[in-house]
């Protein structure tokens, strides 16, 4: 496996190239900092896009849902995009031409995948409960079969893709900064507020530390 993708004709940025990312420690860090995704895909010749949450193992990303949704069962062995976004802040030029965003974004392509075997299905959920609350899986109750074969766990290789990257303040055209207009950036970020009990837990439920001390980055 290589440290970069391929640039191909459907992963390449026609515009602002020097945004543009190929090497896996950009794609990997920017899908291990966002779980939720977009998947575009098509059914009965019409586009369709899908928002889910998406988890990476390795070289592989996989998404799951109800073994009864369209969505699922159109992508399986068909061609899919695999799209996740992060807005950082929103740029404000001295134009409107000018404003942007800053912002961290990955585009996938290629042909999904059904993880078949029971087994395989089970340890995927259970990396991807894991992966966002670390230790929560074993203190669930175990699932029954039936939970496994209502549910569908789809994967996607990273083999084809990219990722698009702005940072910094705005780039006006070099007359405008004579101009008295205030320009900058207003910086976003992604808040985790604290816990909000069920109020059927019993009362001897402790809060899990996989809850306390959970973030995102």
């Amino acid at each position: 496996m290589t440290d970069s993708l391929p640039v191909t004709e459907r992963s390449r940025l026609r515009r602002l190239h020097e945004r543009a990312h190929f090497d896996r420690e950009t794609i990997n860090a920017i899908l291990d900092a966002q779980p939720m995704c977009s998947v575009g895909y098509i059914i009965d010749e019409k586009p369709y896009v899908t928002p889910t949450l998406q988890w990476r193992e390795g070289n592989h990303v996989y998404w799951h849902g109800s073994s009864a949704s369209r969505a699922l069962r159109n992508s399986k062995d068909a061609e899919v995009c695999l799209t996740v976004a992060i807005l950082d802040g929103f740029v404000l030029a001295r134009s409107g031409m000018h404003h942007s965003v800053n912002s961290r974004s990955v585009m996938l392509f290629g042909k999904a995948f059904k993880v078949e075997d029971p087994e395989a299905k089970l340890a995927k959920l259970e990396r991807f409960v894991d992966g966002l609350f670390p230790g929560r899986y074993e203190t669930l109750r175990p699932d029954h079969a039936q939970d496994l074969k209502a549910t569908t766990v789809l994967g996607l290789e990273i083999t084809e893709g990219s990722a698009k990257v702005r940072t910094g303040g705005p780039v006006d055209d070099e007359e405008d900064y004579a101009l008295p207009i205030w320009a900058g950036v207003i910086p976003v970020r992604t808040e985790v507020g604290p816990p909000i009990p069920d109020p059927r837990n019993l009362e001897r439920v402790a809060l899990p530390d996989h809850v306390r001390d959970f973030k995102m980055d």
